[in-house]
């Protein structure tokens, strides 16, 4: 009875350092895993892949470097590599503090206001997009960074921008969820949390 009685207090120590240690910490891992993977395919996994609206610089023409990240994707991948986790006893919480980490998330409408660096940059913007009249400005191989057409509208948008007597911006940000509740994410909790009471029941 000794020896039975020191193994069931052996399995349910090792379920509570299962549910108040190792749960916790894997939980925190695999959501970071799978938010961040939705970067890169572009989309929401939850009962399959719910892609997002792709940027608008991804249809513009252009071919620099910066315009070819993915959507919600730079060079910095500050969003990407914001997500992380806190662990604690029986829980963990998964976080983005980035400050724009909740209107991409969720979506909706942002009213910024126009300073005059932001028409300086605009005018920065017309001018390198041909709004000089002499056409697209090009790379150092000597090629368009966007065709003519598409320069030419470009860079009346921006001149717009940089003329125009607003005092603010109303812009309206598309929904591109990449953290929230995920049956795929789920079902790997489940998965993992099966496995590992079953190791500690059959030792």
């Amino acid at each position: 009875m000794n020896e039975v009685d020191q193994k069931l207090q052996k399995i349910l120590k090792d379920l509570r350092n299962l549910v108040d240690r190792k749960i916790p910490v894997a939980t925190g891992k695999f959501a970071k895993d799978h938010f961040q993977d939705n970067f890169r395919k572009g989309g929401f996994v939850n009962n399959g892949l719910q892609p997002w609206p792709p940027a608008k610089r991804l249809s513009s023409g252009d071919t620099s470097a910066a315009a070819q990240h993915g959507t919600l994707l730079s060079s910095r991948n500050h969003l990407f590599s914001s997500i992380k986790y806190r662990p604690g006893t029986a829980q963990v919480t998964i976080f983005n503090d980035v400050i724009y980490a909740e209107i991409h998330n969720e979506g909706g409408t942002v009213h910024p206001r126009i300073t005059p660096k932001m028409r300086r940059y605009a005018w920065a913007k017309y001018y390198a997009l041909g709004g000089d009249g002499k056409g697209p400005q090009k790379g150092r191989n000597g090629a368009k960074k966007v065709s003519s057409a598409t320069g030419s509208a470009e860079a009346e948008k921006w001149k717009a921008l940089a003329l125009t007597k607003k005092e603010s911006l109303t812009i309206k940000i598309p929904k591109r969820e990449f953290m929230g509740p995920s049956e795929e994410l789920n079902a790997r909790i489940r998965t993992y949390v099966e496995e590992e009471v079953l190791k500690i029941l059959n030792q």
